[in-house]
Order: C-alpha cells, then structure tokens, then sequence
C-alpha cells in the first residue's frame, strides 16, 4: 500500500516538474523583435530620376542584404521610400508623413540640394535625423544639429576643378550655372574661390532647369574668349550645354560638376561628351584604382551587388543612400530605437570606408569627407571615364 502511494506521488511530481518546465520552454523561444524603421524620400520620378531612382534601389538592397544577415541586434529593419519628383512642396510632404504618420527613426534623402533644404526646418524641429543625398554645402554649413549628408560638398568639387586649372596654365574663366540651389550655391564657390586661386571670371551666365538652348550664352561667352568654360548643373542642361558648344564649333575646354557623374549624362550629350572633364567620386573608376586603395573593395562589391540586383549600371548618386543607410545601421547598433541617441552616433561615427569617401563626423563637420580622399578628376573618353592627373 505505501509502495502503491509513493507512485502515485512521484507520478503526480512528474506531472508538475513537466508543467513547471513548459512556461520555461516557452519563454527559451524567442520573440520577434520590432523593426527599425528609416524612411527615404527621393526624385524618382521626374527629371531628377537619375538621382532618386539609383537611390532608393541602393537602399531597398541594402536593407534587404541587412535583413538576410539578420538585422540589427536582431531588429530588422523596415524602409518606407516615398518620391518628392524632385519638387520641394511634395519633399516637405512626404518627410511630414515619415515622421508623423509613419514614426520613422530617421530619414535619408531628398536628392536635391532644394528639396533637402525645404525639409531642413522640419527635421530640426520634430527632432528627426536626417541624412541628405545632396551636394549643396549650405545643407551641413553652418552645422544644424539634426542634419548630415553623405555626397562631397561643392566647395570641395570646384576646389579640385582650379586645383587641376592651375596645372593647365588657365587664368580666364567663364561660368555657366542652373538658375536652381544646386546652381545657385555652385555658382557661389566658383565666385568665392576664384580669388583665392587668382582667376579672372570673364564671364557669369545662367540657364533654366528646363532650358533647352544655351547657344546665346555661349555667343556671348566666346566673345569674351575665356581659356576654359565651366558648366554648373544637372541633366539635362548641361548635356544641351556641351552639344550647343559642339553645334557653335567652339574649343574652348569644358569643364562640368560632379552634378553629371554618371551614364545618363554621356547618353543625353553623345558625341558631345567626349573630352568634358569633371571630379566625381571614385567609383566611376573603381576598377582603375589601386588596390591599396582602401575604398576600391567597398567600391567593387557595392558595383557587383548593385548590377546583379538590377542589372545596370551603378553611379555615385546610388551610393549616396548607401552610405546614408549604412551609417544609420552602423549608429542603430549603439542607440536602438531613441532618435536622439541615433542623432549623437552618427556624430560619433569616424573612419567609415563608403561608396562618396572615408566619413569623420564630428560635431563640427556633419559632411565628414575630404576632396583629395573623396573627388577624383576624369575625362570622357570614347563614351567611358578615364582618370586625369
């Protein structure tokens, strides 16, 4: 009888050891984490396409490959991309429902230099992190607290483009510049350090966005005869620039901005390109670099992900929300999910290898790159990009 009882007491402990263990087991599972959510906002559509569309598929692949190695601390991450077309009230829109329909941590983008200063006010005063893809050097001067910017700033591209006149013996200079804040604000620095180099501007003209004949600035420009003729903008008036240059037979050298690095703008000027010189980030000539060169991994990497996913070809417009999102994934990683703590990483964040240059941050440069680290000079050649001493 009391062997019979001692059973029934171990089988009654068995039961309750195996019901105490069960919760244990559960809890053991682990929860899915929520996501990180970053938003984006670019010209995807429109005229400035070439920007935005490059940079919201480097993002969405990004993310993707950041999800598959599984995320961040565990978290993945959700990017909601909205397209401003390029215009300022839909960019200031879109960044008003990022952050207060959508909660992101942050944003990355617009891709212009008039959209990102539209939205400059916005994130400022919601407290939002912004990374911007445009190239204007007021976005990050005087430093705002809340905005950074990853593509090299226009002060550092027209000082590279008269470091390399200088070498050319060229003294009288005529501008030409898109009557836009990309223009606007590259128009400012040629003017500003033509005197520190000691060049005589024989000519300042301006064109529209949506002009498409430039011939009678260049009449007037070549009466003036300057040694060298340097066009500020983005497609597509730079390309009717240099096909009006061709059209006028006139020699004098042109120079373009890093405004026109990529395919799309040989495409729209044809023949017209060949001989243009202009700085742009190295990855238009990535598989000309050396290899000790600490950028051309990341570069070569970034251009076989990119072409096997979408099957054309990269330019640095792309990399610019590359760099954006993964400086984000790498602050993320410290902060969580606290715009404010987001805010102080990025500032923290030094000698990170991207696709535009080596990034420092501090709190006293929300750009972080150099032009001799960040800016190579290249001529077209027979439809390609050659890299010029």
């Amino acid at each position: 009888m009391k062997l019979g009882r001692l059973r029934v007491w171990k089988i009654w402990l068995s039961i309750l050891a195996a019901l105490l263990l069960l919760p244990t087991g559960c809890a053991k599972k682990k929860e899915a984490k929520a996501p990180y959510r970053i938003g984006g906002i670019f010209a995807i559509t429109g005229p400035a396409s070439f920007l935005g569309e490059p940079e919201r598929n480097s993002m969405l692949l990004l993310a993707e490959k950041i999800n598959a190695a599984g995320g961040i601390n565990g978290h993945p991450l959700e990017v909601i991309i909205y397209d401003t077309e390029g215009d300022a009230t839909k960019a200031v829109l879109n960044a008003n429902k990022l952050i207060e329909k959508d909660k992101v941590l942050a944003i990355v983008g617009p891709s212009r230099s008039g959209t990102t200063l539209a939205v400059v006010p916005i994130v400022e005063k919601a407290q939002v992190p912004l990374i911007s893809c445009a190239a204007s050097v007021k976005i990050t001067t005087p430093v705002k607290k809340w905005v950074f910017k990853t593509p090299q700033t226009d002060v550092m591209a027209v000082s590279k483009i008269y470091d390399y006149l200088k070498g050319q013996g060229a003294k009288k200079i005529a501008i030409l510049t898109v009557s836009n804040a990309f223009g606007d604000s590259g128009r400012q620095q040629l003017l500003q350090q033509a005197a520190d180099y000691g060049y005589q501007i024989v000519a300042d003209e301006r064109f529209g966005p949506k002009d498409t004949d430039m011939t009678p600035q260049l009449t007037k420009i070549r009466g003036l005869k300057p040694e060298a003729i340097i066009c500020w903008g983005t497609n597509p008036g730079p390309a009717v620039v240099a096909k009006n240059m061709k059209q006028l037979g006139m020699d004098i050298p042109l120079y373009q901005s890093h405004g026109v690095a990529s395919k799309k703008f040989i495409e729209l000027a044809g023949k017209a390109s060949e001989g243009i010189i202009l700085p742009t980030g190295k990855i238009l000539v990535a598989g000309s670099l050396p290899d000790n060169d600490p950028q051309k991994a990341v570069l070569l990497q970034y251009i076989s992900e990119y072409e096997a996913k979408y099957n054309s070809a990269v330019s640095g417009f792309g990399g610019y929300a590359w760099d954006g999102l993964q400086i984000l994934a790498q602050a993320l990683k410290v902060s969580g999910a606290d715009r404010a703590r987001l805010r102080d990483e990025i500032e923290k964040i030094t000698d990170y290898v991207g696709i535009s240059g080596i990034f420092r941050f501090s709190p006293k440069d929300h750009n972080g790159l150099n032009k001799d680290e960040a800016f190579v000079m290249v001529k077209i050649v027979q439809g390609n990009w050659q890299i010029i001493k």
